[in-house]
């Protein structure tokens, strides 16, 4: 299959750019379009490299979007938190879940099953906090999972030992115990076409602890077409990932969390089994005691290609030096600096907040550095990040690091790497795999950083025309144009 993209523009330049069998073969101004070849007109616009979304939660991003949220901006107060539940209850079937996301304890205090049965008592509910670390059930919904007082650890219990319905870290137990939701295909493949629309071309799945039917059942969707993106999964080095030729395997996830961090030796005991698999770890890291810990940790095992760190909400100026040194990778996610920046500024410790989502800084001391949406906690919309990683801005306008602040093409770029080596560019040049997404316009201040984004034209995925922006119209030669 042949594919000519006319009429755009290639680092600023005026440029076409022919494609055959998925790969990038020519990059020139005026190529003419040969018999059969399909035709996609840019229009003026900027062709980049496909975006690659480095973290991303895609089954939690699905299920979010069938689910009601529950905290800032959105809700703001106990009263219109119950009433927003309530709505939601009054909607369903009977047996269905009230499944809430996004919850911040500004909203109505530290939830528990007492706190929410007050709010909706008959029907189970589940509520996530922002954080994804931890989800509260009400009463009815933990009679809903039949587990009949034998709750795992994470379970957190009243001082009389009675479980309070909050559920720390249980994801992957959750998982297995819910009832199914609607089609699975069906709502990985809205995620999908949502993010083709924004230019994604590649998705980093980040979930911890998949296990292997988890795995099996997303790389499924990719061979159906349901994820129409090159999919690198995160899975455990005991569970096999079917590597193909859209699926590849990614890191082994690691998660932290100050309350249960371990001593760097049990941390590096921890990183072994990736080890002895020949594996890349991928450390969830979010404040400055956890990078120190992670640190320590990777200096005793060793790092191999492809490790990283997750996050790295913080990273103090002195400890730069050691993330390079041991040659690691920072997945950062600017669009908090947007989205949460006003209650960092609030909750945060002064002391920390210069060192909070960093990115110039990393980027001037060599850190390599890429970037992800980690959606549904963060906006699923990669150019919220860009925006976020030029301007430094959060959602009252209010500056959050400022001197972190980076030039816009550089900022593009930190979703612009490969899936196994995210701060190593791709580039729209012969020999790289064909993954563009077309701009309406050139990359530029004023197209890419205002409210709506720059307006994405179409992406192409090894090859193919994912998405266009306007309806495809037939022309000779057995042949097709668009736009």
């Amino acid at each position: 299959m042949s594919l000519l993209v006319v009429g755009g523009l290639v680092d600023g330049v005026p440029s076409d750019v022919r494609i055959e069998g998925g790969r990038i073969v020519e990059v020139a101004a005026g190529l003419r379009r040969s018999a059969g070849e399909e035709l996609l007109d840019a229009a003026g616009g900027e062709v980049l490299p496909g975006l690659h979304d480095h973290h991303v939660h895609l089954r939690a991003t699905a299920a979010a979007a069938r689910s009601v949220r529950v905290g800032p901006p959105n809700v703001v107060g106990r009263a219109e938190m119950a009433a927003v539940l309530r709505e939601a209850a009054a909607e369903l079937g009977p047996g269905e879940w009230v499944r809430a996301v996004g919850y911040h304890d500004t909203v109505a205090g530290p939830l528990d099953r007492f706190v929410l049965d007050a709010m909706v008592g008959e029907r189970p509910v589940r509520v996530q906090h922002r954080s994804g670390a931890l989800w509260v059930l009400n009463s009815a919904g933990m009679a809903a999972l039949g587990v009949d007082g034998d709750w795992p650890e994470g379970a957190e219990r009243d001082p009389d030992g009675a479980p309070n319905g909050r559920l720390f870290r249980l994801d992957a137990w959750l998982r297995e115990r819910w009832p199914a939701g609607p089609d699975a295909g069906a709502t990985l493949r809205a995620v999908s076409e949502a993010a083709l629309a924004r230019g994604v071309t590649g998705l980093t799945e980040a979930t911890p602890d998949l296990a292997r039917a988890e795995v099996n059942a997303l790389s499924a969707a990719v061979a159906a077409g349901d994820v129409a993106q090159r999919l690198t999964v995160m899975a455990p080095a005991d569970v096999d990932v079917p590597v193909g030729a859209r699926v590849g395997r990614g890191p082994v996830k690691v998660l932290l969390d100050d309350l249960t961090l371990p001593v760097p030796d049990e941390l590096a005991a921890q990183l072994a089994p990736a080890r002895r698999a020949g594996l890349p770890v991928a450390v969830h890291c979010v404040t400055a005691v956890q990078l120190v810990v992670v640190l320590a940790a990777l200096a005793r095992v060793g790092t191999v290609p492809g490790d990283r760190l997750e996050h790295a909400a913080v990273v103090p100026t002195d400890l730069m030096a050691e993330v390079v040194r041991l040659s690691l990778t920072v997945v950062t996610n600017p669009a908090f600096v947007e989205t949460r920046g006003d209650e960092y500024l609030t909750e945060v410790d002064p002391v920390d907040l210069p060192a909070l989502y960093r990115a110039g800084s990393l980027l001037g001391a060599g850190v390599a550095l890429g970037a992800g949406t980690d959606a549904p906690f963060g906006p699923s919309d990669p150019w919220v990040a860009v925006r976020a990683a030029v301007r430094r801005t959060t959602g009252l306008g209010r500056l959050l690091g400022p001197r972190e602040g980076v030039p816009l093409r550089r900022a593009v770029a930190l979703f612009g790497g490969r899936a196994d080596a995210p701060a190593v560019a791709r580039t729209v040049t012969p020999g790289q795999p064909a993954d563009l997404c077309v701009l309406a316009g050139p990359l530029d201040d004023d197209a890419v950083l205002g409210p709506g984004g720059p307006g994405v034209t179409a992406t192409v995925v090894a090859g193919q025309v994912c998405f266009t922006s306007e309806e495809e119209r037939p022309v000779g030669a057995g042949g097709k144009a668009h736009r």
